[in-house]
């Protein structure tokens, strides 16, 4: 697949600086993002909800994460959560995900960070008259920032779900992100980061280069790893109430079961629950394994060098290797693994 074309090797590409941060720049995020959250939530006719009524209520209640790796089903699944009445959905708010990066690092203080986010979330809230409504959004950069999420919002449930890394890369190689094809030409992302093979803020400093020089797909299998060893290393430090795991795989092959279980960790109104199964009802099978069309052999042994042990840690098998069962993320400190939905449904 054109997915393998790697970056220059000669004549490396210069990274563009990302747009600073000033207040001017924060402000012009804030009030694309208004009109960007009213454009996508009107779009969907199933997202399309009645002012509530504590329609002016800022008051962020429960609000849930969303959170996964680019390309594992965040958009799907927070789509599906987005058909709960109770639940007022927001996509990837623009101001706090073009913020991440400064809040990971720690160059922005956390009561600096802790003051944005809330603020651009209360003002999304009251801006689709949903004061009342469970704020949700699944920005997949939130999988580096759960420590502070977690303490932020004190009482927020997140979702994690986890993809096969090689469908993932796949389909995200298929963007142009990450891809050597897209840089050079100064296009940007929603929230300013350049689009390219360009090491960002979640690349580890010493392999900066390295990330630029691979192809397409092992980028996009680097970026899959990266995204879901932040979000299970955060997590798993949380009580088990706050948080629940995903499987794409088991979205697709059972969803009313996913509906099921997922509904009963949200606590989800007898509406929220059929709009939880109707969402989930459309779920693609023939999204799981693309993989094995679209790679060809050097490309699945170069995407598993980057990934594999996070994929035998996960459950997945690989093509070097053999099938080990499923691995939950560790569980709260002291605690037992937590449980998967697949894991629950067995044993139930």
């Amino acid at each position: 697949m054109s997915a393998g074309q790697a970056g220059p090797a000669h004549s490396p590409l210069v990274l563009e600086p990302i747009p600073s941060l000033a207040w001017p720049r924060l402000l012009k995020l804030g009030a694309t993002g208004l009109a960007v959250d009213f454009r996508d939530r009107h779009r969907d006719p199933a997202l399309r909800k009645r002012p509530s009524a504590h329609a002016l209520d800022p008051r962020l209640h429960q609000p849930i994460f969303i959170i996964g790796s680019p390309r594992s089903g965040t958009t799907f699944l927070g789509a599906c959560i987005g058909r709960m009445p109770e639940v007022s959905y927001h996509f990837e708010p623009r101001l706090t995900k073009a913020v991440a990066g400064r809040v990971y690092d720690g160059s922005w203080s956390e009561r600096r960070s802790r003051r944005l986010f809330r603020t651009s979330y209360s003002t999304l809230l009251l801006a689709a008259l949903h004061g009342g409504r469970r704020f949700a959004e699944k920005t997949p950069e939130n999988s580096f920032l759960v420590p502070f999420l977690a303490t932020a919002f004190p009482d927020a449930q997140f979702v994690h779900i986890i993809r096969d890394g090689r469908d993932a890369a796949v389909s995200h190689a298929e963007k142009p992100w990450l891809t050597a094809a897209a840089g050079g030409a100064g296009r940007r992302g929603p929230a300013g980061e350049p689009r390219g093979p360009y090491p960002r803020w979640w690349v580890e400093p010493d392999r900066g280069e390295e990330f630029m020089a691979v192809p397409d797909i092992v980028r996009a299998g680097w970026a899959w790893r990266r995204f879901t060893e932040a979000a299970l290393e955060g997590l798993s430090t949380l009580a088990p109430e706050r948080v629940i795991e995903v499987r794409y795989e088991s979205v697709v092959s059972d969803p009313m079961a996913t509906a099921q279980s997922l509904g009963e960790f949200l606590g989800a109104s007898a509406a929220g629950q059929e709009g939880l199964r109707a969402g989930l009802a459309n779920a693609s099978k023939t999204s799981v394994g693309r993989w094995r069309k679209m790679l060809g052999e050097q490309e699945i042994a170069d995407v598993e060098q980057e990934i594999g042990p996070m994929l035998t840690r996960l459950g997945y098998a690989t093509e070097s290797g053999t099938h080990v069962p499923e691995q939950p993320g560790p569980g709260p400190e002291g605690g037992p693994p937590r449980m998967s939905l697949g894991e629950k449904r067995r044993a139930d």
